[in-house]
């Protein structure tokens, strides 16, 4: 049964579990406490790092065609691999998603034969520029909302070069 004294003990013994929390946590804060503030105390090192947008940094400088330039279709076929579960590239052959043979140049929404466009890639733009495809495989949820393509993204634009020029190859 639960009388007064059974009561009294469990609810002393939660205030003394959390006092003595409460004292650890108080005793924890002051000895690893790191310092007085903003400023007080200077740090022991410091590293000097360049300030990218003082300097220009590399991803301002080094445009599209020079980055398309320098692309290589051996390194866009290992990208390839993550695009590989979705899409297919021979001519015709759909899967999840459109085949993507021919893509470079294509319409946007015209893979003879597949039928699960959401419509939204029409954001995008009107044909698969490299330009368009670049700016679509960085992050196609962010490029083309409400899109069906679930897709994380390449944030490496050396990544998306490469994969362009490999599916600009693969139609020859």
């Amino acid at each position: 049964m639960l009388d007064t004294m059974t009561f009294t003990k469990v609810l002393g013994g939660f205030c003394g579990a959390l006092l003595i929390f409460l004292l650890g946590n108080w005793a924890a804060e002051s000895l690893y406490h790191v310092g007085g503030g903003h400023g007080e105390d200077a740090q022991a090192y410091v590293i000097e790092v360049a300030d990218a947008g003082a300097s220009g940094g590399e991803a301002e400088t080094v445009d599209f065609a020079t980055l398309m330039a320098s692309a290589d279709a051996a390194k866009g076929e290992k990208v390839f691999g993550k695009c590989r579960a979705c899409h297919k590239l021979e001519n015709g052959e759909n899967a999840t998603g459109p085949y993507l043979y021919g893509v470079v140049g294509r319409a946007i929404d015209s893979a003879d034969g597949y039928g699960g466009y959401s419509g939204a890639l029409l954001q995008v733009g009107d044909t698969w520029t490299p330009e368009n495809l670049s700016h679509f495989l960085e992050n196609p949820r962010a490029a083309a909302p409400g899109t069906a393509m679930s897709f994380a993204g390449l944030p490496k634009a050396e990544d998306r070069v490469n994969l362009i020029a490999y599916l600009d190859a693969s139609d020859d």
